[in-house]
């Protein structure tokens, strides 16, 4: 192939040019060049396979200096600058050989000679150009979009990350605020709640991009729960129910923690919060409504960043695949949150 490539392919290329102009100047002068002197006609076929040699020589060498100079980059600007300048040196190569043979041969040079030997070549060298080039930028421009994916996928883990991180200190605050009152009162209590809390912390450590089973999420949310009650008024009336169909389905960690949370950290009139899970067709449905203070009918304050960092998390881990809501009706507030899951 290398020797094809070297040695046959620049006799070839020449030679097309060649019968390509020769077809055209007979069929305008009604001519045979078969008919010509065979010695002419040698002649011509060796000037064209020079300029054949000499052009694939040129173009290599023109292709190295390219990405040698410039960074291999599939953008239009590049194409159409190195077609242009090997269009120019094809030029000026075509004129100091081709020119000066139809000068000297049959009745001299004509100004239908003087456009066959610069249109031809030059349509031939913007198909070498497509054809030569195509490879290289196929692999630059692969190239180019795995990098583009790869900052992306860096950027959105480096936004998930500080999302997950916006939500320990909020948690971290609630949790020890809770048993540093609990410890005036039940300090047994108050050990039980810290060996809770540490199984807590240690879960939120883990990698919040990696999916788990649903059911350590709701096992987690009940140890949540369980602390949350701790600091909570004898007035508080919570109701959970979780689909025993809950199991193995997958989902990313801390989904449901930000709207528990929310409800707990809100929660007013008649201290009434409701907690449900489960399965609808693909899909895992989360809905929690708790009670508000009297005079926060409209719900304004009860969504704080927990729900805006969850969004946003949404948006990143399950693009298209999710849907989560929010309203204040009779002083509940209401969130529902519905994400696809995998088996």
């Amino acid at each position: 192939m290398k020797f094809f490539r070297k040695y046959i392919f620049p006799a070839l290329y020449g030679l097309l040019v060649y019968f390509t102009v020769r077809l055209l100047h007979d069929i305008d002068v009604g001519g045979k060049f078969w008919k010509r002197s065979w010695t002419l006609n040698i002649f011509e076929m060796s000037c064209s396979i020079l300029v054949g040699y000499l052009g694939v020589r040129l173009f290599e060498w023109l292709f190295k200096y390219y990405d040698r100079r410039w960074p291999v980059q599939f953008c239009y600007q590049g194409v159409m600058r190195e077609l242009l300048i090997m269009i120019s040196a094809n030029l000026v190569l075509v004129n100091l050989v081709l020119t000066p043979m139809a000068t000297f041969t049959d009745d001299g040079l004509s100004w239908a000679d003087l456009v066959d030997i610069n249109v031809i070549p030059t349509l031939y060298v913007i198909v070498y150009y497509g054809i030569a080039r195509s490879s290289t930028y196929l692999r630059a421009y692969v190239d180019n979009k795995v990098q583009l994916e790869k900052v992306t996928n860096e950027h959105l883990e480096t936004e998930l990350k500080f999302l997950k991180a916006q939500y320990h200190p909020h948690f971290l605050f609630n949790a020890l605020n809770t048993i540093y009152f609990q410890m005036d009162e039940d300090l047994p209590g108050a050990k039980r709640s810290i060996e809770k809390f540490s199984e807590l912390l240690r879960y939120q450590l883990y990698d919040q991009q990696q999916q788990v089973p649903v059911m350590q999420e709701i096992e987690y949310l009940q140890s949540f729960i369980e602390l949350q009650k701790i600091r909570s008024s004898d007035r508080l009336h919570l109701v959970v129910n979780f689909d025993k169909q809950l199991n193995g389905q997958l989902v990313y960690p801390l989904l449901f923690l930000p709207l528990v949370e929310n409800a707990f950290k809100f929660i007013g009139g008649d201290y009434q919060v409701n907690i449900e899970a489960k399965v609808a067709e693909n899909n895992i449905e989360f809905r929690v409504e708790n009670s508000v203070p009297l005079l926060n009918k409209t719900g304004a304050k009860a969504g704080g960043i927990g729900l805006e960092n969850l969004k946003r998390r949404l948006c990143l881990l399950y693009p298209g695949k999710h849907s989560f809501t929010t309203e204040t009706s009779n002083n509940n507030f209401i969130a529902e949150l519905k994400v696809a899951y995998h088996e």
